[in-house]
């Protein structure tokens, strides 16, 4: 199938084509090994540049500066100086955040005419003045004890130490998220991208070098997750690690940082639960609730894939959404009319596929999408169309396990209790929607869903100051807000003896 107009594309950012180095101790370098590994254009298939590939050895390289960092110079900066360098970094990034859209649009294939919308409207630059506000704000205690009248307690906060963030391929100009709260903190950090799509991520290279900022406070080696990211995880030299990617691979990491006993904060997988009943907004739930799976081609943690429908709009539900879904336009990324860009890779789309055809041999039904876009000006890219599923049970893979593509599995319901349950029947806890006008249900619904983040009447929508992070095997603590830099930070309990 096509859905195609006459493409009027936006160039690529010119420094997308520059080959890219590894960033450690201020400086680029690369690869012990002399690897590199191509940027692929999803959109077309065709290679953007090479970019150098980091192993076991860069990494300890890295992590050796970032030790540097955090036991000499930068553990002298005030938490003044600390806001200080937040708010240039903020500034810097703001004055390239159309390149930074414009390089994610290419490499990772965000339809650049959302990227200004990304995240709920804020990008990393409010997240580094949101946590600029934060160092002059940790504090410790003065304790009460029974232990003696000349005996004086007191806590200290204190930055963990070197932190390793792996992040994922679906947002790479986002790693501010991890990268915010490090400085925030004093700590230092090695940061490791997918190496699926990173060049967003590598253009903080050049920035980082411009910020009054000791060299190893922030290193950058991309690389393979099961050499880069596995020799960061099992690293002695790591305090804490931090990833944002599949529940399969951040079970990994638990597993290879047992080793030193690092603190890990986890942001997984989900198989979100958006429930419609049928005395919502449907113009707002339709466009709202479709566009929560279809939105980023479905490449979204927060992905709302299992959407169920009270039983009296159903029918009307799933034919609306279908033909939203026929609505959108599937197009190469680069131009401002695209609202469904392409799959990030050849491998994902054909993960994506098999579930498409899994669907089928399990007696759902497609009520639109469903196959590849093989044929036109899209078919060298990497594109699915917005595809809905009716029929779907439970039990069902599609409706199981996380497809991370546009695939909605739509599926009735009668009452309140059924929904909670069937919503709850997932070992992933991420997000859940509750779309209602009844006040009382919605609060109902939304204290006995099992995840992290509820949004009732609303959908994607997030904020620097709010925390964001998932239960059961959706993840281990929270992003953003200052519950997110408390992962960043230690307790110490001092006694003084004035005696």
């Amino acid at each position: 199938m096509t859905r195609t107009q006459e493409p009027t594309l936006l160039d690529p950012p010119a420094s997308a084509a520059k080959r890219r180095k590894l960033f450690i101790n201020n400086e680029w370098v690369d690869a012990a090994s002399g690897k590199t590994f191509d940027a692929i254009a999803p959109s077309t298939g065709k290679v953007i540049t090479q970019i150098a590939e980091g192993d076991a050895a860069d990494i300890d390289r890295a992590v050796a500066a970032a030790r540097a960092a955090f036991d000499g110079p930068w553990a002298k900066f005030t938490p003044t100086q600390r806001e200080r360098v937040m708010h240039q970094f903020a500034d810097k990034v703001e004055e390239r955040w159309d390149e930074l859209v414009a390089t994610d649009s290419y490499d990772m294939g965000f339809p650049i005419g959302f990227g200004s919308v990304v995240a709920g409207g804020y990008g990393p630059h409010d997240i580094l003045r949101y946590f600029a506000g934060w160092p002059s704000k940790i504090k410790g205690e003065t304790l009460p004890n029974s232990a003696g009248e000349d005996l004086f307690s007191y806590t200290r906060r204190e930055p963990i130490g070197v932190v390793g963030a792996i992040t994922p391929w679906n947002a790479p100009r986002m790693g501010v998220v991890k990268m915010a709260p490090v400085l925030a903190s004093g700590c230092t950090m090695v940061i490791k991208p997918s190496e699926v799509a990173c060049l967003s991520s590598l253009i903080y290279e050049e920035i980082i070098s411009e910020l009054d900022l000791p060299p190893g406070v922030i290193n950058i080696v991309p690389g393979g997750g099961r050499t880069a990211g596995a020799a960061l995880a099992e690293h002695p030299g790591v305090n804490k690690l931090t990833f944002t990617g599949s529940t399969a691979t951040g079970q990994s990491l638990v597993r290879a940082s047992a080793g030193n006993l690092k603190r890990v904060t986890l942001e997984l997988g989900g198989k979100s639960p958006d429930i419609i009943f049928a005395d919502a907004d449907l113009d707002a739930a339709i466009l709202t609730a479709g566009m929560g799976v279809f939105g980023n081609s479905g490449q979204m943690c927060t992905a709302g894939s299992r959407i169920f429908v009270e039983r009296s709009v159903y029918d009307e539900f799933v034919a609306r959404v279908a033909e939203l879904g026929k609505m959108l336009k599937v197009g190469n990324s680069l131009d401002p009319t695209t609202t469904i860009g392409p799959i990030v890779s050849q491998r994902q789309l054909d993960r994506v596929s098999s579930y498409l055809e899994a669907g089928v041999d399990a007696g759902a039904e497609i009520v639109t999408g469903g196959s590849r876009i093989s044929d036109g000006d899209l078919a060298g890219g990497y594109f699915i169309p917005p595809t809905v599923f009716a029929g779907v049970t439970d039990d069902m893979k599609i409706a199981r396990e996380e497809i991370f593509g546009p695939v909605a599995s739509i599926m009735p319901f009668d009452d309140v209790d059924e929904v909670i349950r069937r919503a709850n029947a997932t070992s992933y806890g991420l997000v859940g929607g509750v779309w209602t006008r009844d006040i009382r249900k919605a609060t109902a619904v939304s204290h006995a869903l099992e995840c992290g983040v509820v949004w009732v009447n609303t959908y994607n929508t997030f904020d620097p100051g709010v925390p964001f992070g998932g239960h059961k095997m959706s993840g281990w603590g929270s992003e953003l807000s200052h519950h997110g830099l408390e992962g960043y930070l230690k307790v110490k309990a001092v006694w003084l003896n004035y005696a």
